[in-house]
């Protein structure tokens, strides 16, 4: 709740207007693909994590790539959740929202809270774009906003004022009024414009007449917020109380590469990505080719089957290998991932999961991957499956994955899905000392001049990851089976059952070598919320939620999926309810009731959007209630 305090310094005008603190708040930017909402809200994003508040955002784009302007398919929209306390969602419902035309608004206007701030650019709304809309009645006008702190404002008017005489185009001015609308709610929640003047004076620089327009339009904003009677309130979040460091915003995608590469340069190793580009995997491809000075090298290939071929061939030659991509190019990369495990040979494949089948819902997230991940392979191929939880997460979590891919000769699966790459939070920089270092030995030759034996295996059951071209290490690869030791392809049914078993039981020694299962809360009661993967904030937050009503509730949330962690089952059997939310049909629930024997219940969702806080304390509080 928003407290009142001392009024501010009168405006140009005269007016006072008083400012109301908040300890958190909602804003989103929605309008057409090409109204500039994700930068506005990247913008908006970055200025509040430097003012020092918690952030977490939630970008939402548009499937069509080039849908009619002013219609519904069309709409593009960022949420950013701003605090001054940790915070782990993007927020339920919205405290403002920036609606650039009719589409934007009828889309978006039911998460809105009822009083919550509507800006609206009454330019768009003309009999046309009302129709793209399905108004019947100008929304405007027939009362049905009231129940909303409503300011129509002419953007496209307004702007079109500001940049005049800049020697723009009607077009190109009007590419402005995103900074118009960034500016107004910059003004509203007090927010300094000083960092986004710097990135206009950075992407504009070679184009003065268009950086010149865009800080035009910002300040216009903001001047109208400062000076129109009708917006009689500003808000104020302090900053956050967190752990004292250096920190920058940063989204999943980038933080998966920036873990990649930190894991190459922990273990000595030149990093090779193959790929395919695929909403939403392809902003790893394009983090990790703008860094070539750490020795990456990025091969964009044809197909998703050229992309993994390559990559296991990189494997083969003693690279730290990766192949990133969504649950389509996980599908047609199935056949070499069998290759990877046959040749056991570490590398990462990528999941960044988003609705499906088929091609589905290419732009909205989804966790369905999971079975793929266990069992979309020929045969009895079994690979280690860890989830990341968060975009900050994805740091760690792949060079979680490297390691397990190293010291167990295994490939690597990886899930993250499309909420997570394309959030962002602050991530708090860690030191290099802080960070761990993995040492790869690779054998130099023949022990004693005996024969090389590719598949002599150590505690673990890794075999030598031999280098080719190494003196003395010549062996057979490839995709038929292999005689233990020796490596040699062999059809004898009994060595076939040994190896396959062999491979099994690697994979399963996996859960000596994982951190035993965490558990936020008390160890046995009622209710125990088990989730994975991108629901961590949503379902963290409700069970603390309702901890706080003194309710029995814990919560566990997995990163090691394939093999589970060693004491999960305890967990498991200390709760007289365990209640599994995902945003599939119940496929980790599936996982835990056929291991573990319990009556595992599900909460699902299929909706190409993440849990909301209150949907999930509802389904607690019901369960907790019975």
């Amino acid at each position: 709740m928003a407290t009142i305090t001392a009024p501010t310094a009168p405006s140009p005008n005269g007016i006072s207007k008083p400012v109301a603190q908040l300890e958190d708040a909602t804003v989103r930017f929605c309008g057409d693909s090409g109204d500039g909402m994700q930068l506005a809200g990247t913008q908006f994003t970055n200025t509040s994590a430097l003012a020092g508040n918690d952030v977490a955002t939630f970008p939402d784009f548009p499937a069509e790539i080039r849908a009619p302007r002013g219609t519904k398919a069309g709409v593009s929209g960022f949420q950013v959740h701003f605090s001054s306390s940790d915070i782990y969602t993007p927020g339920d419902t919205v405290d403002a929202l920036v609606a650039m035309n009719p589409a934007a608004l009828i889309t978006n206007l039911g998460d809105l809270r009822e009083g919550g701030v509507l800006l609206i650019n009454k330019d768009a709304f003309d009999k046309k774009g009302m129709e793209q809309a399905g108004y019947k009645t100008n929304p405007l006008e027939d009362g049905s906003l009231d129940k909303y702190k409503m300011h129509a404002v002419e953007m496209t008017k307004l702007n079109r004022l500001a940049v005049e005489g800049l020697g723009l185009s009607q077009k190109e001015a009007d590419l402005c009024r995103n900074f118009f609308a960034m500016g107004l709610v910059f003004w509203l929640y007090d927010r300094s414009l000083e960092p986004t003047l710097r990135f206009i004076a950075q992407k504009f620089g070679k184009r003065p007449e268009v950086a010149q327009a865009n800080t035009a339009s910002l300040k216009a904003g903001y001047n109208y917020g400062e000076t129109v009677e009708a917006m009689n309130t500003q808000y104020t979040v302090a900053p956050a109380k967190l752990p004292a460091g250096k920190y920058r915003n940063i989204m999943g995608n980038t933080a998966l590469a920036y873990g990649l590469i930190t894991a190459a340069r922990q273990s000595n190793k030149r990093l090779f990505l193959g790929a395919y580009p695929i909403t939403p995997a392809s902003d790893i491809l394009h983090e990790l080719s703008n860094h070539k000075n750490f020795d990456v090298l990025t091969f964009q290939a044809e197909d998703e089957i050229a992309a993994v071929t390559a990559t296991v061939g990189a494997a083969f030659a003693g690279e730290m290998a990766v192949t990133a991509s969504s649950g389509p190019g996980i599908a047609l990369k199935a056949e070499a991932m069998g290759l990877a495990v046959m040749t056991e040979l570490p590398m990462l494949v990528i999941n960044v999961q988003r609705g499906g089948p088929s091609t589905g819902l290419p732009t909205k997230t989804e966790q369905a991957d999971l079975f793929q991940a266990m069992f979309g392979r020929n045969g009895e191929c079994p690979m280690p499956v860890i989830a990341a939880s968060s975009p900050a997460d994805c740091f760690y979590a792949v060079q979680e994955a490297w390691r397990i891919a190293v010291r167990f000769m295994t490939p690597v699966i990886l899930l993250t899905d499309g909420y997570i790459a394309n959030g962002s939070e602050p991530w708090r920089i860690p030191s290099l000392a802080d960070l761990p270092k993995l040492e790869i030995t690779h054998p130099a030759g023949p022990n004693n001049g005996d024969a090389f034996l590719p598949y002599a295996r150590n505690e673990r059951l890794a075999r030598p990851w031999a280098v080719p071209g190494t003196p003395g290490l010549m062996h057979r690869s490839g995709g038929l089976e292999k005689q233990d030791g020796t490596g040699n392809v062999s059809y004898d049914p009994l060595n076939h059952e040994h190896m396959v078993h062999t491979r099994a039981k690697k994979v399963a020694l996996v859960a000596d070598d994982v951190p035993l299962q965490a558990l936020d809360g008390p160890a046995q009661g009622d209710l125990l919320v088990v989730s994975w993967g991108g629901t961590y904030g949503a379902c963290a937050t409700a069970v603390h939620k309702v901890q706080k009503r003194g309710l029995s509730v814990s919560h566990c949330h997995l990163r090691y999926l394939n093999p589970f962690p060693k004491n999960l089952g305890d967990i498991l059997q200390s709760f007289r309810t365990v209640l599994v939310p995902e945003l599939n049909l119940g496929q980790l629930r599936t996982f835990l009731r056929a291991q573990y024997l319990i009556d595992a219940m599900g909460h699902n969702k299929v909706q190409g959007k993440p849990f909301s806080v209150a949907e999930l304390v509802e389904k607690i509080e019901t369960l907790l209630n019975k």
